[in-house]
């Protein structure tokens, strides 16, 4: 079978067009991907947890029959979706990438986002590999290897985390989406490591029941895919249920007039010179193309870093863990505990002040930003960091991943939703930029990174 019938990268709608038109079969498209994952030199062992070949292989020779024999089908049926080790697959265990949970049992039903995408004709490809029990930002994970960042593949560096796996095989062809989970970047950041994009919906519109929690109040269900109109798709799925026909038109917005608030401090410090580059290069595209962009300071950024002596991530997970920690914490990843641990000490009145203060920084940002059609930072200040030196010091992994997720655990914090795009030049070390918006402006916010999309596509000179 000719490569060119799974490129690397292509969006869904020349995908689902191709198995329209009869060009490809879904069966295709599986085999190329297996292909990838069992390549000699390749990431598939690193980038899944476990892999379904034979039941891949089934789903798709359904979907298959159902397009021969005429049926009108999803723009997702017959594509091979990679799952995130934390979603609940019926018949599966979800061990959510740890050792102390290899004896979980099979999940008895699917969770409500992998029945949505189920009912629309998604192949599940595998149990993507991730960061244990999503708790960091850079994806390194001691019991199945740390997927890599196509980037650099000399000198192995992070795919990000905690949906590593999802963005590895995504980046090298064995998914041509991944589902994740976003609990402070965790589908953006694998995102701008591997030069794809990434969509973090509002919590509260994606059902994160049958998701593995790492902070319940936080935790947010998405897609990790090479176009913005692949995670508009997904979304709509695991939102609505559904999509419509128009659910690839966001290639017709335009960033011509489109109010844009650059934020210009906090998430702008410890750039490296790569990212701060890129990242200038790209706001003066968009200014060229006549996004009217305004430089933003928001004092409350700084002021979110310090809401409280514990973290809301770190007070759930620990109210998640505590009742296994006592007889399996010889089993967890020393980096991943000692991140749960520091919430042990919260007290109840802690928690609560947190709460507050978060629906407060809530009500400020609305105030300050709500006159924007979205607001802008870099999605990460770094390039991929090595692994090899995450591994070897604990104190660089702790300093290298509270920086990687500074800025996209500001969007989980004020409540709102986010993408992620590409916007370095060809061959160029991977940068994202982030188009934020308020609680459940998701809609809009797609609407309106497809049309930075469509600059920063031609900046780079990509066809």
């Amino acid at each position: 079978m000719p490569s060119k019938a799974f490129p690397i990268g292509a969006p869904l709608a020349r995908l689902a067009a191709g198995l329209n038109a009869g060009a490809i079969t879904s069966r295709d498209l599986v085999e190329r991907a297996l292909e990838r994952i069992a390549a000699d030199g390749g990431d598939g062992g690193h980038a899944f947890c476990s892999v379904d070949a034979e039941g891949a292989r089934r789903q798709a020779q359904a979907q298959d029959a159902l397009r021969r024999a005429g049926v009108r089908l999803s723009p997702l049926a017959g594509l091979p979706i990679s799952v995130k080790d934390l979603f609940d697959l019926a018949g599966q265990a979800t061990r959510a990438g740890a050792r102390s949970l290899c004896d979980a049992p099979a999940a008895t039903r699917d969770a409500p986002t992998i029945a949505s995408l189920r009912r629309a004709g998604a192949v599940f490809i595998g149990r993507t590999n991730m960061s244990e029990f999503a708790y960091s930002g850079l994806g390194l994970n001691p019991w199945h290897g740390t997927p890599r960042s196509p980037w650099m593949p000399g000198s192995p560096r992070v795919a990000g985390g905690s949906s590593s796996g999802a963005a590895a095989s995504v980046a090298q062809g064995m998914a041509t989406a991944g589902l994740g989970s976003d609990t402070g970047g965790s589908l953006r950041i694998p995102a701008a490591f591997c030069g794809l994009t990434g969509f973090k919906p509002t919590q509260r519109r994606i059902s994160t029941q049958g998701m593995f929690p790492l902070s319940p109040t936080l935790d947010s269900a998405g897609a990790i895919a090479p176009t913005v109109a692949c995670c508009a798709l997904v979304d709509r799925l695991l939102a609505n249920g559904c999509v419509g026909d128009d659910v690839f038109a966001l290639a017709g917005y335009a960033a011509e007039g489109l109010r844009l608030a650059v934020l210009d401090n906090y998430v702008t410090e410890q750039l490296d010179p790569t990212v701060s580059q890129t990242w200038e290069a790209a706001i003066a595209a968009l200014s060229r193309a006549g996004a009217r962009l305004t430089r933003v300071r928001l004092p409350l950024l700084e002021e979110l870093s310090s809401l409280g002596p514990y973290t809301l991530s770190s007070m759930e997970a620990y109210a998640v863990h505590r009742a296994r920690l006592d007889t399996h914490s010889a089993q967890y990843d020393r980096r991943v505990l000692v991140r749960i641990l520091s919430g042990e000490a919260a007290r109840a009145a802690d928690y609560i002040d947190f709460l507050k203060a978060r629906a407060d920084a809530i009500a400020r940002a609305g105030a300050a930003l709500g006159d924007y059609d979205a607001y802008l930072m870099p999605t990460v200040p770094i390039v991929p960091p090595e692994i090899h030196a995450l591994e070897a010091d604990d104190a660089h992994f702790a300093e290298v991943n509270a920086l990687v997720l500074r800025n996209p655990s500001i969007v989980n914090l004020l409540d709102g939703c986010a993408v992620s795009i590409p916007c370095m030049p060809p061959g160029a070390p991977p940068v994202g930029l982030t188009v934020a918006g308020l609680s459940l402006a998701d809609d809009h916010v797609l609407r309106v990174a497809a049309g930075i999309e469509q600059v920063l596509v031609r900046t780079r000179g990509i066809a």
